[in-house]
């Protein structure tokens, strides 16, 4: 007789979420010129949107979720690169121009395309996630290519929308979970 084991470990999907969605909002009001870059928006790519997505990626990885995991686990690692690229010409490392961080966020948009096709077989707010960010990427593609500040505004605002929508997905996936229905539909 085959015994059947019951997955009994928490959904790490909001950490995950929560980590990502909070980030890139507080990124992307900086993008749309409210404030500075500076060691807030640092502190939250290297701890909230960077480490703990990792942990939120490895955890999916334990309950089988391969999308969950690829997305968590890269975006995690991606935030970490990000912050990397700020700090390391403090070190004495050359400061990448605008072309190197076109083709940097450029590969990060393609990244992300393969992403929002998986989403198409899944919700709502994962079709809106995964589309907004790849049109993001690409925002930030063209202004840094180009160097034109209206277009890294507009990437800012279209940014906070984005990571509105992370943070939507996981308090809905936290809130349905405590009243046990849908309280906020995904």
């Amino acid at each position: 007789m085959e015994q059947i084991i019951k997955d009994t470990t928490a959904n790490s999907a909001p950490l995950g979420l929560f980590g990502f969605g909070m980030t890139t909002i507080l990124l992307n009001i900086h993008n749309a010129g409210f404030f500075e870059l500076n060691a807030m928006i640092m502190g939250m790519g290297i701890f909230f949107g960077g480490i703990q997505q990792v942990i939120a990626g490895i955890m999916e990885w334990k309950k089988g979720n391969m999308f969950a995991m690829g997305a968590f686990i890269s975006y995690g690692f991606f935030w970490l690169s990000l912050v990397a690229l700020w700090l390391l010409p403090l070190m004495g490392v050359a400061k990448p121009d605008g072309t190197s961080m076109g083709f940097y966020l450029s590969m990060w948009g393609i990244f992300t395309l393969a992403f929002f096709i998986g989403t198409l077989k899944g919700n709502t707010i994962g079709k809106l996630i995964f589309g907004s960010l790849v049109i993001l990427f690409a925002l930030l593609s063209v202004a840094s290519f180009t160097g034109n500040e209206s277009v890294h505004t507009f990437a800012g605002y279209e940014g906070i929308i984005c990571g509105s929508f992370a943070f939507y997905e996981a308090a809905a996936l936290i809130i349905n979970e405590k009243f046990g229905k849908s309280v906020l539909p995904l």
